[in-house]
């Protein structure tokens, strides 16, 4: 198929001729001649003219062409603002082998505003300060972050150390990584909540018994909280002036401690977001709470035990049973049902900073991928399996490009979404189906396994070169990657 540029064409979308901008002749483009393929198609034009130079955007019916004088002009003398809108297109690969072609486009390239956007579909804010402009030097660009942060994922297939922390005294059934403030918080079945320092490994504070067993912790920078099987959640403020955040002993000020009740049955999960604490529970509810107030705002109702939930913009992601499910925070609509996602219980989930994938373990051994399309409806389709365990899988934690599941089994795997995310970047679009049908072709096995310490692995957590588990022995234990690089 050819495409024809004139003139004076307006262009119509169905047809292929386009409206050229002080173009002088006519000229044709075969379809495989695209410099880019995404929405916005930005596509050179053979001219019958040598001495000029057309770039066309056949979605929006535009051409753009200019004379080239001595016939010495190129990609790189294009106006910078289309220049820019053309890099918006490409994937940090392609943005770093562009911006090695020329000075002038090494400097487009790499202060081109796209760098933020990849960064932040991936992990979020990060922790560390970004470039404030020109007159910050020591500051670090978006660029610089990301491609520091690609580097350092890498190193989940290099060598590693083990640290060991010694001091709950029976079963480890929850781990939270608290990455930006280099904080992990443990508990279990002695009823005790844990504070440690990811990377010295060492024990900061504990709380004193709580009263029941604790299956479920939360944190942020501003607030602790904790589930127990008494269906009551407990928390901690943050203190000013204390470099750990939170006096787990007795504080002296009775404000900066709080127990709520709600729950007809154990608190199972917890999770936190700006303005809410979640709580998930064997009563088949999930409550939402008001964090300045403590008031209950909304209770949604599942079909059996809720085993997790994780928040995400105005929506929630949780595991009840057998089945997976999508809520509307604010109104507690249910956008999207899949009663059948795992053969028994759906244990665990995850879901990545864009909210678009979510991933689940249970107790079939498996690990699931789901896409969430939101249009008119919601959609949940499932794109990917796993099966790298023999027992449950009790917990999964995701961090890009990995997703760790830990399981009874003993076992720990990583696993890399990367390559299968490429694959499937475009196969969903407009795509509402709801079916479960996998191509077992294009899924990978798991990239590594570490195994061999004991049985019943129940809570794992993961920041960006630390893997933190803990389980039946009554240990934590931080596989350390930070010196796979040397």
């Amino acid at each position: 198929m050819a495409f024809e540029c004139q003139r004076d064409t307006k262009l119509g979308l169905r047809d292929s001729k386009v409206n050229c901008l002080g173009g002088t002749r006519t000229g044709n483009v075969d379809a495989d001649q695209l410099i880019l393929t995404n929405k916005k198609k930005f596509e050179p034009l053979e001219t019958e003219n040598p001495d000029s130079v057309c770039v066309a955007n056949f979605k929006l019916g535009i051409c753009f062409c200019e004379p080239l004088p001595n016939s010495s002009r190129s990609f790189a003398d294009l106006p910078p603002a289309l220049i820019s809108e053309i890099l918006n297109f490409l994937d940090p690969r392609e943005l770093g082998i562009v911006s090695c072609v020329n000075t002038s486009l090494y400097r487009l390239a790499s202060e081109h505003h796209v760098w933020k956007e990849f960064y932040y579909e991936r992990w979020g804010h990060p922790v560390n300060s970004v470039s404030l402009g020109p007159g910050y030097p020591n500051e670090k660009s978006w660029k610089e972050l990301f491609v520091e942060r690609e580097f350092r994922s890498k190193t989940f297939m290099g060598r590693y150390s083990i640290d060991t922390l010694y001091g709950h005294t029976e079963a480890v059934r929850t781990v939270f990584v608290l990455v930006s403030k280099k904080l992990v918080f443990t508990s279990g079945y002695d009823q005790v909540v844990r504070m440690w320092d990811i990377e010295e490994g060492l024990s900061i504070a504990s709380s004193r018994p709580l009263g029941c067993t604790i299956r479920a912790v939360a944190a942020d920078s501003r607030l602790l909280v904790a589930g127990g099987t008494d269906g009551f959640i407990h928390g901690w403020k943050v203190e000013d002036g204390n470099p750990h955040l939170f006096g787990l002993r007795a504080s002296q000020n009775q404000n900066m401690e709080f127990r709520v009740w709600g729950h007809e049955g154990p608190i199972t999960c917890l999770a936190l977001d700006f303005s809410k604490i979640y709580s998930g529970s064997w009563d088949m509810t999930i409550r939402t709470w008001d964090r300045s107030s403590l008031k209950c705002l909304k209770v949604l109702v599942h079909n059996d035990w809720v085993w997790s939930l994780v928040p995400h913009d105005n929506t929630i992601g949780s595991t009840a049973g057998s089945g997976v499910y999508i809520w509307e925070t604010n109104t507690g609509n249910q956008l999207a049902f899949n009663s059948s996602a795992h053969v028994g219980n759906a244990y665990s989930l995850a879901r990545s900073h864009t909210g678009k994938f979510l991933f689940t373990g249970g107790e079939d051994g498996s690990v699931h991928m789901f896409e969430i399309t939101r249009n008119i409806k919601c959609y949940m389709r499932k794109i990917a399996t796993w099966i790298p365990h023999n027992g449950s899988v009790y917990s999964i934690a995701f961090e890009f490009p990995w997703l760790v599941s830990a399981s009874s089994d003993g076992k720990i795997s990583l696993i890399d979404v990367r390559e299968l995310l490429k694959t499937k970047k475009h196969s969903s679009s407009g795509n509402t189906s709801q079916s479960n049908y996998l191509d077992q072709k294009n899924v990978e096995p798991p990239q590594r396994m570490l195994h061999g310490f004991g049985c019943n692995l129940f809570s794992i957590g993961i920041g960006s070169d630390r893997i933190v588990c803990g389980g039946e022995e009554g240990v934590v234990r931080i596989w350390n990657f930070s010196q796979a690089g040397d």
